[in-house]
């Protein structure tokens, strides 16, 4: 089958009119719906989504033509501006257009994604080589940094804007040009070829999509010779170590995640869509493995990875302090990338959890109310007031302590802007006999099961203000079939058209009748949270989180007079709901001021009563100015 043909097959122009998905895998548990058969309505997400397109998408190109990333393409190489992957924001960003397209059929985003496209398949060599910063006269020379280099990290981005316009446009320039650069690819590091890796993972899951797109094997020989590669030191040595790289270990034996952070969840996000299009179950098992210790261990109560700054690097077990949390928003993103592969793959609601959280409490954070600021990493405790960078100006990405509109390292806002654009994406799935609902949204699902029948469902809810979830029939075969939900992890409690319902799936199979109605009760209520004793930087104190929102207590909302530090929380005080936040009861401590800060083990004295203060939740915070701020709480002496 030629290129052409591939692309004009009945497959993909099936996933042309369902308007393109991210992950396309050709077997596993569950099988994706596509953008146009879940639209999202008026509600949470709707509104993030609709920010992206009208606000962030004008402000990525301001800056991209700003910070002359776009210019590169065309300029002479002494006139290169920029980091050594700037390339790859450019490509994020034509990929969130590639599925924003693919949700609206908007014909004005696709006279943006022609328009830049022509400017960057200029740049593209005889021999399919595209990349700005290397190869040119007065540059290194092509391949002579694997390590730092970004060269086939910068072919992964190129690749998946490609697989984005395959499946939303059809054939056009870009994957003409995508093909190109991924034959190059495999032509350089194929078999008999250079025989390394690159130093940032990322072409790994974009070559294994563009075989589930083309069915070109080549192209998943070459993913699968890339993942086998990994972990035999490869790669020169680094102050940080060959972890950073996860070039320390072969992916089948490593235990968890480690390194850093967007490193890793690529490779993984990679190693899955190999093990499952070769059918290796070892691979998938061993990065099942890993994702459960790194959850378990590695990961903050928001879902973040990432508690080292020097290295943007999963930490070691139980290693989570909150005012050194990275969390960085990449990470947040691969994170979702790899959990929905794995969901995918194997249906196990738990990766819908974990999706769940990173979606709430760090991709709903990073960016301001209008979508033009951005938080690069998402701090537990900010112990200082910020200060508010310009909006004219580039800032380093890790020392902004309030949003910022563009960074010297802007791979977040692109990120940010290709998960919202693909939102849709991550609500449904189907199988053999029904439909399963993960993630909760005001939407309407409109899809076709493998056998021909058709489901239509709405969804009506203001989660996760309240947990009431109608779920109305709309269109139904006259044979059964099966509506799994999924009910999250700290949902007891949860009933289904007023009956008692366990935890995970809870599953319903039956003829449905259209216009019949299911209430999903989730008790989304205010709880305290205490962390593993394992994880020392809390020990001692409680998070508040309701339903899957992790709160957070800052300045803004407490006596002047009294510092937020000195604030202790009384968990014996029922916490309430108000009108958006939540109330808790705090006491003031009066600590001394000694000149040696360790003292006998008496916790310093507790003034006055109890203070009713509210918390907010995190995505919430530093939107009212600077503030101070903390998600772990120290507990009062008597609880």
């Amino acid at each position: 089958m030629t290129i052409e043909e591939a692309l004009t097959s009945a497959a993909s122009r099936t996933w042309i009119e369902r308007g393109g998905t991210p992950a396309a895998p050709g077997t596993g548990r569950l099988r994706p719906l596509g953008l146009r058969e879940v639209t999202l309505r008026d509600g949470f997400w709707r509104q993030r989504q609709q920010t992206n397109r009208h606000r962030s998408f004008a402000h990525i190109e301001h800056w991209l033509e700003k910070a002359g990333w776009l210019k590169n393409f065309s300029a002479p190489p002494e006139e290169r501006r920029g980091r050594e992957f700037s390339d790859t924001e450019v490509y994020k960003f034509l990929e969130a257009m590639a599925w924003e397209y693919g949700r609206t059929g908007d014909p004005g985003v696709k006279q943006r994604h022609q328009a830049i496209v022509a400017r960057v398949v200029v740049a593209q060599q005889p021999d399919g080589y595209l990349n700005t910063n290397f190869g040119r006269p007065g540059q290194q020379p092509r391949y002579s940094d694997l390590e730092w280099g970004h060269e086939l990290y910068s072919f992964g981005h190129l690749i998946q804007a490609g697989v984005a316009a395959a499946r939303t446009f059809g054939e056009n320039d870009l994957v003409a040009a995508v093909i190109r650069a991924a034959d190059h690819v495999c032509d350089v590091f194929g078999p008999g070829g250079i025989a390394s890796v690159c130093g940032h993972a990322e072409i790994e899951p974009a070559l294994a999509e563009l075989y589930r797109v083309t069915g070109n094997r080549r192209y998943l020989e070459q993913a699968k010779l890339f993942i086998e590669r990994r972990g035999h030191r490869t790669l020169a040595d680094i102050e940080f170590g060959r972890s950073y790289f996860q070039d320390d270990v072969p992916l089948r034996e490593a235990e968890s995640l480690r390194g850093h952070a967007v490193r890793a969840v690529y490779l993984a996000s990679g190693a899955v869509d190999v093990a499952v299009e070769t059918g290796d179950a070892d691979l998938l098992a061993a990065v099942a493995r890993q994702w459960r210790h790194a959850v378990a261990r590695r990961t903050y109560l928001t879902g973040g990875v990432g508690s080292r700054h020097q290295d943007e690097a999963f930490g070691e077990d139980f290693f989570l302090p909150p005012d050194r949390a990275y969390s960085e928003t990449c990470a947040g993103v691969g994170s979702i990338m790899l959990a929905w592969r794995l969901l995918l793959a194997q249906g196990d609601p738990r990766y819908a959890d974990l999706i769940e959280r990173v979606l709430f409490n760090v991709i709903a954070t990073s960016p301001a109310d209008d979508g033009t600021r951005f938080f690069y990493a998402n701090t537990l405790h900010q112990r200082v007031l910020g200060t508010e960078p310009s909006t004219d100006t580039q800032v380093p990405r890790a020392t902004s302590t309030l949003r910022a509109s563009w960074f010297e390292v802007s791979c977040c806002p692109t990120n940010l802007a290709r998960t919202f654009a693909s939102l849709a994406a991550y609500v449904a799935t189907t199988d053999d006999v029904g439909v399963q609902i993960h993630q909760y949204t005001a939407c309407g699902i409109d899809t076709t099961l493998p056998d021909g029948r058709t489901i239509g469902l709405e969804i009506d809810t203001d989660y996760p203000v309240s947990g009431r979830i109608s779920i109305r029939i709309t269109r139904s075969p006259d044979t059964p079939w099966t509506l799994s939900l999924r009910v999250p992890d700290w949902a007891t409690g949860a009933t289904l058209d007023g009956l008692a319902i366990t935890r995970g799936l809870v599953q319903t199979r039956r003829r449905f009748t259209a216009g019949e109605t299911l209430m999903l009760e989730l008790p989304v209520r205010p709880r305290f949270v205490a962390a593993d004793e394992r994880i020392d930087a809390v020990r001692g104190q409680a998070a508040l989180v309701r339903g899957p929102v992790v709160y957070c207590l800052e300045s803004v909302d407490i006596p002047r007079d009294v510092p937020l530090e000195d604030l202790r929380l009384d968990p014996r005080t029922e916490p309430a709901d108000r009108d958006g936040h939540v109330l808790a009861a705090f006491r003031a401590t009066r600590p001394a001021a000694p000149d040696w800060p360790y003292q006998p083990l008496t916790g310093p004295p507790e003034t006055g009563p109890p203070m009713r203060i509210p918390l907010r939740p995190y995505h919430r915070w530093a939107r009212r100015g600077p503030s101070t701020m903390r998600v772990w709480m120290p507990l009062t002496s008597e609880r």
